[in-house]
């Protein structure tokens, strides 16, 4: 069922969504809290995964997620840090894409501050694991518990918002950017 705006003015739209985001870094189960990001790099040329939506901050444009500092997205976000971020939410009837720019941290006041808060939820495991994600099980010896060294902390700086509603009465879709907002075909 999609959502309807109160108005078509793409100032408020805009306010709206960056209000969705950070209700979906906040609300487990809400669809864009878990986005696919999109790299350059990979045995495709490319590479695509889910990843948890754990900030936002409308006023920097800024979004966080958290992963293994041993993952091979991290070289890929090295050598790329423009990728894209796919959300769609069935409930709004909505995709968002956002072109970003990546940024990473995997020491420092930000990265331990963060670390601090998550270190005693379930979700420490995922950073604590022994191996490094990909790592083929029963391949190698199972090593000590890993450490918080494997924590790491992505901003994306948001460049780009493209909107998508789809509707039975019509889809409609505008664009937020550098050059301002603007309504374009969907």
């Amino acid at each position: 069922m999609a959502a309807t705006l109160p108005t078509d003015d793409l100032g408020a739209l805009e306010a709206r969504l960056w209000d969705e985001l950070v209700t979906a870094a906040r609300t487990r189960g809400h669809a864009w809290r878990t986005p696919v990001l999109a790299t350059a790099g990979g045995a495709a040329g490319v590479d695509a995964r889910v990843v948890v939506l754990r900030e936002v901050e409308a006023p920097t444009r800024e979004l966080v997620f958290f992963t293994d500092a041993r993952s091979p997205k991290l070289a890929q976000i090295a050598a790329h840090p423009q990728a894209t971020l796919v959300m769609w939410s069935a409930e709004l009837g909505w995709q968002l894409r956002l072109g970003v720019q990546l940024g990473l941290e995997n020491s420092g006041l930000a990265v331990s501050s963060r670390w601090a808060r998550l270190k005693m939820t379930p979700a420490a495991q995922d950073y604590l694991s022994p191996l490094p994600p990909g790592t083929p099980l029963g391949a190698h010896p199972a090593p000590e518990r890993g450490s918080r060294e494997h924590f790491a902390v992505v901003t994306a700086q948001v460049r780009v918002m493209d909107w998508l509603a789809l509707d039975p009465a019509g889809h409609r879709r505008a664009v937020f950017d550098g050059h301002g907002a603007r309504w374009i075909q969907p």
